[in-house]
């Protein structure tokens, strides 16, 4: 039982007694693990499942990377593929980061290589342009989905692409 007591005769505020500090410390912890978890499971559930990731390789002064900054980048994280796989990039100039060394190296700029769970999907090399771009990679993500469906019944559903001349 919490018990309070006047902190003085001449004031109106008060003090927990010192026995019952311990017992509201149990309570506090008791009382806030629950929410904590309720809070973590929501917070969880709302998020969207982010495995695959668009790495970009990228370095200083390329200037197809800037075309594609312009052209891609300010409207990518907004698009069903953006919210898919989110643009990461790498400077090719910088140390390997430790998650991607499952990757092979690249040496110009920019390649653009769809990873999921550890494993590469495919890649874009260089930049060809904003339509280009949206095909190429509407044909990685088609890749994704057989991945992640077992690769058969996505294979079925896939239409032969026609080249435009």
């Amino acid at each position: 039982m919490l018990t309070v007591a006047p902190a003085s005769p001449s004031r109106c505020a008060h003090r927990v007694v010192e026995n019952d500090v311990g017992a509201m410390r149990q309570l506090v912890k008791f009382a806030s693990l629950p929410a904590l978890i309720g809070v973590t499971f929501i917070v969880l559930v709302s998020l969207p499942a982010r495995a695959a990731e668009l790495v970009m390789f990228e370095q200083a002064g390329c200037p197809w990377c800037a075309r594609f900054d312009r052209d891609i980048a300010p409207v990518y994280k907004k698009t069903e593929e953006g919210l898919r796989a989110p643009l990461r990039r790498v400077d090719i100039d910088k140390p390997l980061p430790s998650d991607l060394a499952f990757l092979q190296v690249v040496r110009f700029t920019p390649v653009f290589v769809l990873v999921d769970k550890g494993r590469e999907i495919g890649r874009i090399r260089g930049y060809p342009g904003e339509e280009s771009f949206w095909m190429q990679l509407a044909v990685l993500v088609q890749k994704l989905d057989a991945a992640e469906s077992g690769g058969e019944r996505a294979r079925r559903s896939e239409k032969p692409m026609r080249l435009m001349s």
